[in-house]
């Protein structure tokens, strides 16, 4: 069974910190998709949908004149840098398994190629998981951050998400709890 749980990564302070900053709407939307995504590849539903949970938690907001501005964000966002940094020390806080962290905050670190030079990147399964699952919730502008949703409903659809990332473990016997190679 799982050591960490997503509801418990939900309930962190600092989880709630930075989610609140980048959007729980849209990190628990990702997580979602995470889940289909990983069960569509192959991939540990349970390192994706806690990748997706965390991926934006690094984000900085960018305003100029009071407003946002999202070329000023395009033109200088590190968000994922800074979010791999944030997961990856929230999750051994918790406990996560040592290899699990690296792969989440991997993940997280590769979501985007927005602050990387030109050129491609070749991601593994997870990372590409996360990347599509991000991709699926976008919305133009970067809107998709400022989508709200209560905290009861939020804390709903977490619960729901471990039970079906528990599901998943238990009937299908070719995922694992191992990052895949």
């Amino acid at each position: 069974m799982r050591k960490l749980l997503l509801y418990d990564i939900f309930h962190n302070p600092q989880t709630q910190k930075y989610l609140k900053r980048s959007g729980v709407a849209h990190a628990i939307a990702a997580s979602y998709h995470a889940l289909t995504l990983a069960r569509k590849y192959n991939v540990n539903p349970d390192l994706a949908t806690k990748a997706a949970l965390l991926h934006d938690i690094g984000h900085y907001t960018w305003y100029r004149n009071g407003e946002w501005d999202y070329d000023l964000y395009k033109a200088n966002d590190i968000h994922a840098i800074k979010g791999a940094e944030r997961a990856h020390k929230i999750l051994i806080e918790l406990d996560e398994d040592r290899e699990s962290a690296k792969a989440i905050a991997l993940a997280i670190l590769l979501h985007t190629d927005s602050y990387l030079p030109e050129g491609a990147l070749q991601l593994d399964p997870l990372q590409q998981v996360v990347k599509l699952a991000d991709e699926a919730d976008e919305e133009p502008g970067g809107m998709h951050h400022y989508r709200t949703i209560s905290n009861e409903r939020a804390c709903l659809m977490i619960k729901k998400l471990d039970e079906k990332v528990n599901e998943v473990l238990l009937t299908d016997p070719t995922t694992t709890l191992k990052q895949p190679s």
